[in-house]
């Protein structure tokens, strides 16, 4: 009996929860259909699109190169706080240098993934297939099974 009350007091407790923040609840599940749906169109418009991989380069040397920070900084003759902005343990005092010095060392990373593609190719030492990865995949497998 005390079992069932205890179970009665927590479904209730979790509707009432789920009344107070469905806003919130359902609102990132929106949000994350959105951005599915997004990526999902992008992926169909990148498979006519014969630049999408330098974008998607650009988008993971985006992710790998840290974001422009900004800091307070004492002022030297007042005291009060100066805002500045730090980037790769360098400080600027505009965000337009800061977010310049960000873009041309995405672009370098960027740049280092074209140059090391030949080599990394090259090391996989068997010429390019024409089958896919999985197919590939399959043909191992049947080998190491027979």
């Amino acid at each position: 009996m005390t079992g069932n009350l205890i179970w009665l007091c927590v479904g209730i407790l979790t509707c009432l929860v789920t009344i107070r923040f469905r806003d919130r609840i359902f609102g990132a599940l929106k949000r994350f259909d959105q951005q599915n749906v997004a990526r999902m169109a992008q992926q169909q418009q990148d498979l006519s699109d014969p630049g999408a991989h330098f974008r998607h380069a650009l988008e993971i040397a985006d992710e790998q190169v840290e974001l422009v920070e900004e800091i307070k900084v004492p002022d030297r003759r007042t005291g009060l706080p100066v805002v500045h902005y730090l980037f790769e343990a360098q400080v600027f005092v505009t965000r337009e240098e800061a977010e310049q010095m960000r873009a041309a060392r995405v672009g370098v990373v960027a740049r280092r993934f074209y140059q090391e593609l030949p080599q990394a190719l090259a090391a996989r030492g068997e010429p390019r297939s024409k089958l896919s990865a999985r197919e590939r995949a399959s043909q191992r497998w049947r080998r190491t099974i027979h």
